[in-house]
């Protein structure tokens, strides 16, 4: 038996990425998913590649009824809804924080705070019938520092304070909620190809966490697969960094030259009495 057997979910985001890499996998495991995302000829085009087990719907995070009407869609197609996958995103705002504009700073929130909120917001009703798993992209940005944009940083922390306040409202109901927190994974989105054509080959960068390479979507993809499933049962509130390392600390090639020299541990003993 595949670990989503019967079960019915939502990706936003999922035409590219985090999300089209996350929508393979829940349907390998035996899932229906809607496809929510902006890109029409992607997420369309994915669709069609999964042969009745997916179906697309534009979506702007952004706006309320667009958000309800893909959530509304697992049902009209498939009579439930188990997980929602609020994945959907963008880099935000960049720059000094002076020289940023109100615009930029209202837009950042509205994708990766607002949309999160839309997403968990109208699962719920549906999700109190029967239980189910609300998952939400966060980032290693949102439990340190000086990796990303400002106010992706805080969006992000945001959405990790948001996971645990709603978790423990709705657990009672059987709906958990957890927060992935990914560190750098190769998508359209890092790479700043979104809409372009697809790479070939893997990024040329020289990691300096304790796994040595670029995180993959398939990686944030497993990680979701589990909390989508009944083996997570009892993990709520909680926010999972899968980022090889990243917040572990210090890599250690970085590390100040006497860690990498070995020294004797001096044990003070008393000298014996005359």
């Amino acid at each position: 038996m595949a670990e989503l057997d019967g079960k019915v979910a939502v990706v936003t985001g999922g035409a590219s990425g985090i999300g089209a890499g996350t929508v393979k996998r829940f349907i390998e495991e035996g899932a229906r998913v809607v496809i929510a995302d902006m890109q029409e000829e992607k997420g369309q085009a994915l669709a069609d590649s999964l042969k009745g087990s997916a179906v697309y719907i534009k979506t702007d995070v952004t706006i309320e009824d667009q958000v309800k009407a893909a959530i509304d869609k697992a049902g009209s197609e498939w009579g439930r809804l188990d997980c929602v996958f609020n994945n959907a995103g963008f880099g935000g705002a960049i720059g000094p924080l002076e020289d940023t504009p109100v615009e930029d700073y209202d837009i950042t929130m509205n994708v990766l705070v607002k949309g999160v909120f839309l997403g968990m917001k109208h699962a719920i009703p549906v999700m109190k019938k029967q239980g189910g798993s609300l998952i939400n992209t966060a980032s290693v940005a949102a439990l340190i520092c000086g990796h990303t944009p400002h106010l992706y940083a805080v969006a992000k922390a945001a959405v990790v304070h948001l996971t645990k306040s709603v978790a423990l409202e709705v657990g009672e109901n059987s709906i958990r909620v957890n927060a992935i927190c990914p560190g750098f994974i190769e998508t359209p989105l890092s790479t700043n190809t979104v809409g372009k054509e697809d790479r070939e080959g893997g990024l040329d960068l020289k990691i300096m966490q304790a796994i040595p390479r670029t995180g993959q979507p398939d990686d944030i993809a497993q990680m979701a697969c589990w909390l989508a499933s009944d083996r997570s049962g009892f993990v709520t509130g909680q926010s999972i960094a899968v980022d090889g390392g990243t917040t572990a600390g210090v890599h250690w090639a970085r590390q100040p030259k006497y860690q990498k020299t070995y020294h004797p541990i001096r044990v003070y003993r008393p000298s014996s009495a005359s």
